[in-house]
């Protein structure tokens, strides 16, 4: 089964918004915290300190599924982030770093933020047990983040806020995912001082999302590290303008219905608007529970959000007003970047990510001032398949912006 939704899947979002290596020198002791899932519940009181403060790390086999093949070693963190809602939260994450011997400023670090895989605890990448229909959403990335430890780069991976931590996860959410993948640099950074301050962002469909908004965010919110880079593959974006379409999908199946109550579980948990869940059908809000439950591939199945047709979730007459705005707000359109490089690659044949929809993002962020972004479209390749036909000429321009 491909790990993503196909052209269906596409519309779901429319519906709605439709040698050993020598150990790694830290700034100070980091607690080691428990084995198994409770590594994931943070101390009562959170350790003072600005966002991106360790809280605990413990070391991964390579043996691991959540290890990326080719690693030194990796590191699962628990690290402080600022919550969607205000206050300090705890987040987990990820940090692999590279073989040998890291350059004189340290090894440069892509923080790569991570495609849909669902908003329950156990869907996280950092939880998972290589069993399962979810495993592929984690494991079709691991050839590209490979390359990336082969050129010499850490790579670390956030889980995202509420993504194997306590709380619910604000999906699509932009300022908590831009959070969380700046603070997981900061992080790394504190766990290991090998790690240096040259940084790219970069992610897949929702990581994306969530890379574009870090990129745009990191000058103000992370300013001692070094953004060189923001690479964005088949990004989700202008979700707002795809609602339309969602009256016309009246056929149940594959991945759209159950992407479409994920998404207002985001809004839900932003609490943006305040009544999201009032544009659900009364079947809608009896599938809803499952949204912290079940991953993504549990949601397409046909006795969950699969069987019941995208336009059947949404009440007759709901005033969707505030749901348009709320997603056009956390929407990427309307992000800066000024003269920060930014790198955006679409698969021509991507039915999830509708590619009209990308040139779109493109053409509106540099109507907004983008001065150096280039975009790439590729011929038959479809929403999963871009992170491998990419992999190549976009690491061959970050290499060109880590010198």
């Amino acid at each position: 089964m491909r790990p993503f939704p196909t052209a269906l899947g596409a519309l779901a979002v429319a519906a709605l918004l439709v040698c050993a290596p020598a150990a790694p020198a830290a700034a100070k002791k980091i607690p080691k915290g428990p084995s198994g899932s409770a590594f994931y519940s943070p101390p009562k009181k959170l350790p003072k300190g600005a966002h991106g403060t360790l809280i605990r790390a413990r070391r991964v086999s390579s043996k691991s599924p959540v290890a990326v093949p080719g690693a030194a070693r990796t590191t699962l963190v628990l690290y402080r982030s600022r919550a969607v809602r205000g206050g300090a939260t705890a987040v987990s994450g990820l940090v692999s770093v590279p073989r040998g011997k890291p350059p004189k400023r340290g090894w440069p670090v892509i923080s790569y933020a991570h495609g849909t895989s669902g908003i329950a605890d156990r869907c996280a990448p950092s939880r998972d047990t290589g069993k399962g229909a979810v495993h592929a959403y984690h494991a079709y990335v691991f050839p590209l983040l490979t390359r990336w430890l082969k050129a010499g780069y850490a790579v670390v991976r956030t889980d995202y806020e509420g993504l194997g931590t306590p709380g619910e996860h604000p999906y699509l959410i932009g300022r908590s995912e831009g959070r969380a993948v700046l603070d997981m640099a900061r992080a790394a950074r504190k766990l290991d001082k090998r790690i240096g301050r040259r940084m790219i962002v970069a992610g897949h469909s929702q990581g994306g999302h969530a890379a574009l908004w870090a990129g745009s965010m990191a000058r103000s919110y992370t300013p001692e590290l070094s953004l060189r880079g923001t690479v964005a593959y088949a990004p989700a974006a202008n979700l707002a303008d795809q609602v339309p379409l969602a009256t016309a999908l009246t056929t149940p199946g594959g991945g759209l219905s159950g992407l479409v109550a994920t998404i207002v579980r985001g809004l839900d948990v932003a609490r943006t608007p305040r009544n999201a869940t009032s544009v659900l059908s009364d079947v809608a809000l009896g599938l809803y529970p499952r949204t912290l439950t079940e991953c993504t591939p549990d949601l397409a199945a046909d006795g969950s959000f699969g069987g019941v047709a995208p336009a059947a979730l949404l009440r007759t007459g709901a005033d969707q007003t505030g749901v348009i705005a709320a997603l056009r707000s956390n929407g990427p359109e309307r992000l800066r970047f000024g003269r920060k490089p930014v790198r955006i690659d679409q698969g021509a044949a991507d039915g999830t990510v509708l590619p009209p929809f990308t040139l779109s993002l493109v053409q509106k962020l540099k109507a907004n001032g983008a001065k150096s972004l280039t975009y790439r479209s590729y011929k038959g390749v479809d929403h999963g398949g871009i992170v491998q036909k990419a992999a190549r000429t976009s690491t061959t321009w970050i290499a060109r912006r880590l010198r």
